[in-house]
């Protein structure tokens, strides 16, 4: 009798790694990742998407078994680029393995935590058979750390479009700040950019008296975004806060007052707001600010100002599913003997739109190193991540 050795995490990680998927590039890590999963019974879709003004991506679709109780593990092998890779201690797309860390673009964003599910399913098929009662699948695609319009939104639509219908979904993010088992995310405050226009009248500085200073206006403006605070947090989220990323007038001369100041600024909301409600109480306060700002003649009219929102949003949400929630808490406490926090921090990932389709939870590597220079994994953790992927597995298709 044959006996299949245990798939190893870090022989796939370190082959996801060598593959130079930057965004939106494919870079041969979604055809490794069907060279894994097809011979073990998983049928394997690769579908491209498309959008006018934004670059083709490949996506991957993977599944076996049958049954209404349908796990999926959503992630992207796409990364960031690597920056000077004169910094890095070894090739950043070399998989290099070095007194027991593996070093790589993608080792914890989120390639390694692709490799240790990817272990983690291959052991459970191999032992329990297509026929586990239930429904295997991976949804990967290649547009995260980009644009992310040809990418999860599309592939959902798609997989649905085909029938597919999704009892639980784990991504694989690096959720943990200090220790594999520190945190699983069982939701995401909300995202909500803008800009502010404040428009002036251009003119000589030699002649303000003919010109109209946008840039006078502006503490008031900002004060007002910014204070009082939008809130002081919930329960379950932290509170909201709006940030001012960028302030531009577009004037390169020094003698010329210009026309308008933009304000660019995003927001991190939690559930006391929706995306209209926070518009509507960005709005009020740009509207006290121009209509209490203090020009230079009494009788001058208060500042013409703007807010154009951008049309993408991230929604707020928390995902209520024990099932999902206390099966994961158990398998993380099982292999590291530590029970994980709950946590909504941090930013966005692709399970602002999966919450749709799905109750929906994040737990990956330790998040320390993404996107930095020599970003690394230890491959101790890849194989306790694996373990805490296959305890899941085995806890949530257990015969019932």
């Amino acid at each position: 009798m044959t006996v299949t050795p245990p798939a190893d995490p870090v022989a796939i990680a370190r082959d996801l790694l060598r593959c130079p998927s930057v965004t939106p590039q494919e870079g041969g890590a979604l055809a490794t990742l069907e060279r894994l999963l097809a011979p073990a019974g998983f049928a394997v879709e690769r579908p491209v998407f498309t959008a006018p003004g934004t670059p083709d991506v490949e996506n991957l679709f993977a599944a076996v078994g049958t049954g209404n109780r349908h796990l999926v593990f959503a992630g992207h092998t796409d990364v960031v680029p690597p920056g000077d890779t004169a910094r890095w201690t070894h090739d950043p797309f070399a998989g290099t393995v070095a007194d027991g860390v593996l070093y790589g673009r993608g080792a914890v964003d989120m390639k390694g935590g692709i490799a240790a599910f990817a272990a983690a399913a291959l052991d459970f098929v191999a032992e329990r058979g297509p026929g586990f009662g239930g429904r295997l699948s991976f949804l990967i695609t290649g547009d995260e750390e980009g644009p992310a319009v040809n990418g999860t939104v599309k592939l959902l639509d798609w997989a649905a479009a085909r029938g597919e219908r999704f009892s639980a979904c784990i991504v694989g993010e690096p959720t943990n700040p200090e220790r594999l088992g520190d945190a699983i995310k069982v939701g995401r405050r909300g995202s909500l950019s803008g800009v502010l226009t404040i428009r002036g009248t251009q003119g000589h500085v030699a002649y303000p008296h003919l010109a109209d200073n946008p840039l006078r206006a502006l503490p008031a403006f900002l004060a007002a975004l910014m204070d009082p605070p939008l809130d002081a947090g919930t329960e379950r989220f932290q509170p909201s806060n709006l940030e001012v990323v960028a302030v531009e007038t577009g004037n390169p001369a020094f003698n010329v007052i210009p026309a308008s100041v933009r304000v660019a600024f995003n927001v991190r909301h939690n559930d006391l707001w929706t995306a209209d409600t926070l518009k509507a109480e960005i709005t009020r306060r740009a509207q006290a600010a121009a209509a209490g700002t203090l020009l230079r003649a009494p009788d001058a009219p208060p500042p013409a100002f703007e807010i154009a929102f951008e049309t993408t949003v991230s929604d707020v949400f928390l995902t209520h599913s024990p099932d999902l929630i206390d099966g994961l808490s158990d398998a993380v406490e099982a292999v590291t003997g530590r029970r994980p926090a709950l946590s909504t921090g941090g930013g966005t990932s692709d399970a602002r739109f999966i919450k749709n389709h799905c109750p929906v939870v994040e737990f990956g590597l330790v998040g320390q190193t993404m996107h930095q220079v020599d970003e690394r994994v230890a491959t101790a953790d890849l194989h306790a991540l694996a373990r805490i992927y296959r305890v899941f597995l085995n806890r949530y298709f257990e015969v019932r």
